[in-house]
């Protein structure tokens, strides 16, 4: 059975104002959104008294003391969890740790998790580091598997690298608190060196393993039917793979070239996401003896296909 609080939220939330999803779980939205953020970013409260905080958002003075005014009576931060390392999810946890003394923990700094292919490339002549927060560290490193204890209840930490590499999941009985690993608005941005590919289907595919599961993503609104949307996800990458294929097939050779094939109908800001989202694919490709680039990786260079199935 889908989580009922994944079905709750009947209207986009208004910046600041508290929204009760159900007796143990609130969200407060953040004063970002932009088109990579939707509506902004959703900072999630779980428990009642002792409070468990997931994703403080950007560094906005605004969006903290809201989610102070959100306390209720004697209520505290007991801790503060951090999905991943980007300026959108991670900023604000320090300024909510130095105004609560509540500790922060996520699976490392923007540079853990990241996989010996990503970390082998050369960053100047691939890009990438769109909004990384490279100052961002944890009081106490989060690992895989690890349980914490949030309102009487077990959750449970998961590394799903992809959109990230240090991207989190956390599992609250059938509720996903997501990140930006899976989204029901929009799929996810991956962008290496800092994003992969290969590690976010992998990541898609234990997601899919876990059971029945309500999302609730970092951006945008709660998914009560979970194990769909993350196999529409799935099914979305794999044509998206096979329309890479057939415009390499028809003599596109370079990123651009493709992406002008593959995404016609993209609004045109949105253009160089996918652009990374082009490229990461190919690193995938080559990855498997898919495709072969000419030289080193690189956003310019160009990139050939190779016999397989």
């Amino acid at each position: 059975m889908p989580d009922p609080a994944a079905t709750r939220l009947s209207a986009t939330p208004t910046p600041g104002q508290p929204v009760e999803l159900s007796a143990d779980l609130r969200l407060v939205l953040a004063p970002n959104a932009s088109p990579m953020t939707h509506w902004g970013t959703n900072t999630w409260l779980l428990g009642r008294g002792a409070v468990t905080v997931i994703d403080p958002g950007p560094a906005d003075p605004r969006h903290i003391a809201a989610l102070l005014a959100a306390l209720a009576g004697d209520e505290h931060v007991a801790r503060i969890l951090v999905t991943h390392a980007h300026v959108d999810h991670s900023p604000g946890a320090r300024l909510l740790a130095e105004a609560t003394g509540a500790e922060v923990l996520a699976m490392g700094d923007a540079r853990a998790g990241r996989s010996t292919r990503m970390a082998a490339l050369n960053g100047a002549e691939l890009g990438g580091g769109e909004g990384v927060d490279t100052a961002f560290a944890p009081d106490r490193r989060l690992e895989d598997d690890e349980v914490l204890e949030v309102a009487g209840r077990p959750l449970r930490a998961l590394h799903t690298p992809g959109h990230f590499g240090n991207h989190m999941c956390f599992l609250w009985g059938e509720a996903l608190f997501s990140g930006d690993h899976v989204m029901g608005w929009a799929p996810s941005l991956v962008s290496p060196p800092d994003g992969d590919l290969t590690d976010f289907m992998a990541s898609l595919r234990r997601l899919q393993a876990l059971g029945p599961l309500s999302l609730f993503p970092g951006h945008g609104a709660p998914v009560a039917r979970g194990k769909v949307r993350i196999a529409e996800l799935h099914a979305h990458r794999m044509a998206r793979e096979g329309a890479i294929r057939a415009a390499l097939a028809a003599g596109a050779d370079t990123v651009a070239a493709i992406t002008q094939a593959v995404y016609v109908d993209v609004d045109p800001v949105l253009l160089p996401a996918a652009e990374r989202n082009v490229v990461a694919h190919l690193i995938d490709l080559e990855g498997r003896s898919l495709v072969a680039f000419d030289g080193p990786v690189q956003l310019r260079g160009r990139v050939r296909p190779l016999p397989g199935p």
